[in-house]
């Protein structure tokens, strides 16, 4: 599952501009507003919670990530070994 950010899904700003000119206002929008937020940010744990390897400390992600580039490199390079090979000569007609 691929978790995509965007500048919405982060944006709070804006809900807390909301809480702060309703503090003026009734204390009912104040409890709204805070009500908003506080569903953004439970749906901002959420998305962080579902990310794929979020449990895995930040040496083991950097050691898994160093595997993987180590493997596209051999195999890259073995692509380019067998890419200039002629192993199958097409007989002629």
């Amino acid at each position: 599952m691929e978790v995509e950010a965007t500048n919405e899904d982060c944006s709070w700003l804006p809900f807390i501009l909301d809480i702060i000119k309703c503090m003026d206002k009734d204390s009912m929008d104040v409890n709204q507003e805070l009500t908003k937020l506080k569903t953004k940010i439970q749906e901002t744990r959420e998305k962080i919670l579902a990310m794929p390897e979020i449990e895995s400390s930040p040496g083991e992600q950097q050691d898994q990530l160093k595997t993987m580039r180590e493997k596209v490199d051999t195999k890259t390079q073995l692509l380019q070994k067998y890419k200039g090979l002629c192993v199958f000569d097409s007989p002629k007609s």
